[in-house]
């Protein structure tokens, strides 16, 4: 494993292989295919009859976050408790799919998510730069999931990737899936700093191989985060894996979804790249806080025919 990212001076060749032994075939990103086809799911619609299943799949497939300095364990009960019930006065309405908090803050999150199918996750590993050692980042790890964690976002090396160090970015990637145990493991690949698409289809493809369970475009910090054409790549690549290797891998998109109308588009996306079998928490996730709002003000609007108040609906 190399032990200093920093000093490459030339790019390793980029053929990687699973974990298994498995060699990847590689290919090119046609960036003006993709840009065309993620405009044309910006396009769609849902159907009126189809849009209440819309809005409950799209309610289960958000990780609710909160990841700020001033996060307290009384903000992380409340979070579970929207969590858990998003809408107090509609049972109907189903649970999201995880919580997303800090490593402190797992004990909270498991205690007030308790006997509930509400997952919580926690962003270990030096989030968000992913810049401490390794030894540091695994501990963190370990430290989330002794705590209760049923899943681990950690983000990869840019700095190694953009050096072309790519056998350190897998290994690095490797060791944290191990000192995950049973948790699952999300790697974020921090898409707004990666420049390419091409770029963003081999961090993909490098991660999966190293063993995530989930692959995730960004982690809400920078200014470009989630867009339309990034999850396609990214979703394309999570269909070639599958196929070359039979292993299936999730795919979360966070930063800057807010409306149900955006989900929806994404909903479409991943229907048709990947097939309904990727609809579902278990291996589509958003990543948003705003987003829970918007879609529980849609549902009022199916239930009743007017829009509630601003008082109908909690603020985040």
């Amino acid at each position: 494993m190399s032990t200093n990212p920093g000093l490459v001076s030339a790019s390793q060749p980029f053929a990687p292989r699973t974990r298994s032994g498995v060699s990847l075939r590689m290919t090119s990103v046609d960036e003006v295919g993709i840009e065309a086809r993620a405009k044309a799911f910006s396009t769609r619609s849902i159907k009126a009859r189809s849009k209440r299943g819309a809005l409950h799949l799209t309610i289960s497939c958000i990780d609710l976050t909160t990841l700020e300095g001033m996060d307290t364990p009384g903000k992380v009960a409340a979070l579970c408790q929207k969590a858990v019930r998003p809408d107090a006065f509609n049972p109907a309405i189903p649970p999201v799919a995880a919580v997303c908090v800090y490593p402190e803050l797992v004990p909270f999150a498991v205690q007030h998510t308790k006997d509930s199918p509400v997952k919580v996750a926690s962003v270990a590993g030096a989030f968000p730069s992913g810049q401490s050692t390794l030894d540091v980042r695994t501990a963190d790890i370990r430290a989330a999931v002794a705590a209760g964690a049923d899943e681990i976002d950690i983000v990869i090396s840019r700095g190694a990737f953009l050096s072309g160090n790519y056998d350190y970015v897998f290994n690095e990637i490797e060791v944290q899936k191990e000192a995950c145990g049973q948790a699952h493991l999300k790697v974020i690949l921090e898409t707004g700093e990666l420049g390419t698409y091409d770029q963003i289809r081999k961090a993909s493809m490098l991660a999966m191989a190293a063993g995530a369970d989930f692959i995730k475009t960004s982690t809400g910090k920078v200014s470009n985060n989630a867009t339309m054409p990034v999850a396609l790549c990214m979703a394309e690549a999570i269909r070639d894996y599958a196929d070359q290797t039979g292993e299936i891998v999730g795919l979360k998109v966070a930063g800057g979804i807010r409306t149900a109308k955006q989900a929806w588009h994404y909903l479409v996306l991943i229907s048709e790249t990947l097939g309904e079998d990727w609809l579902t928490p278990d291996l589509f996730r958003i990543g948003a806080s705003s987003l829970l709002n918007d879609a529980l003000l849609q549902v009022q609007k199916l239930d009743t025919g007017r829009y509630p108040g601003p008082r109908d609906v909690s603020i985040d």
